[in-house]
């Protein structure tokens, strides 16, 4: 397997609706009560796909159910991290340390050792996004860095167990739209019970905002998943963490999180490292 072209467009096109599912969460009122939205309208929105598609292979249901328990922690952490700090300190933070995690770990799990360049391009991103983290302008507090890192472990933690059952699924589109039917149930059935009269007042006012959430968030992991069987884990997992760009600058102008010029400059430390990864 190799990075080709038009699996790295992809993988583009999926870092930014990443960013900006994150960037609407992000932007609302409550951030608990948005995540829970949008962790709620992945359900809806896969419900109608999976009329029309075949359940995947049995090999794949152990770590599909895996991954939906994994995810009750991702979006609690998530939750946590934006409503302790800044989206341009904790989304790179958390996208960020992840590839470094996954690459490490797939070397065992996979056998897939990246080369020289591999390498460099899973350091520079990392680099870059921890610049972009550590960038002045940003509301900085140890606890929005510890919810990230968490968070970080639990994405290299639902990765490798989503790229284990993908392939053994008999085709992405098949693993991806079951995957977010059950997904974000646990978790917004949780929220539902414990703020159950607020969680339905904001679900009236903005059930909309939930559903967009949840189809660019099926869109961009749907995407990733079908590249993982197309090409390396690390260096698809590694790319995708590009969409640390995309919430940078989503931080800094529709945020108004500020210090733009320090973030290109960690943006291109990022882009050296895509570059590597094509070498």
């Amino acid at each position: 397997m190799e990075l080709t072209l038009g699996v790295t467009l992809a993988v583009l096109g999926a870092a930014l609706a990443h960013a900006a599912w994150n960037a609407l969460i992000k932007s609302g009122r409550d951030v608990l009560l948005d995540t829970a939205l949008v962790a709620l309208g992945g359900s809806v929105v896969a419900a109608p796909f999976v009329l029309v598609v075949a359940p995947p292979e049995p090999a794949s249901w152990p770590w599909l159910a895996a991954s939906v328990l994994i995810h009750i922690g991702y979006y609690g952490t998530l939750a946590g991290a934006y409503r302790a700090g800044d989206l341009s300190h904790g989304y790179p933070i958390m996208r960020g340390s992840a590839p470094l995690i996954v690459a490490l770990a797939s070397l065992a799990w996979f056998g897939e050792a990246p080369g020289v360049a591999g390498w460099a391009g899973v350091a520079l991103i990392c680099a870059g996004v921890v610049s972009l983290a550590l960038g002045g302008g940003a509301h900085v507090s140890a606890r929005a860095t510890l919810w990230a890192l968490a968070n970080a472990l639990i994405i290299a933690a639902y990765t490798l167990a989503d790229a284990t059952g993908v392939r053994a699924s008999g085709g992405a589109v098949r693993y991806v739209a079951w995957m977010f039917l059950f997904m974000g149930l646990p978790f917004g059935l949780i929220v539902l019970i414990a703020k159950r009269r607020a969680f339905v007042a904001h679900a009236a006012a903005h059930w909309r905002r939930g559903l967009a959430g949840a189809a660019l968030s099926g869109a961009s992991y749907g995407v990733a998943l079908w590249a993982m069987t197309r090409a390396p884990v690390a260096a698809v997992a590694a790319l995708r963490e590009t969409s640390v760009l995309f919430g940078a600058l989503l931080g800094a102008w529709l945020l108004r999180e500020g210090q733009v010029r320090r973030r290109l400059a960690g943006a291109a430390t990022v882009l050296a490292g895509v570059i590597a990864l094509k070498l």
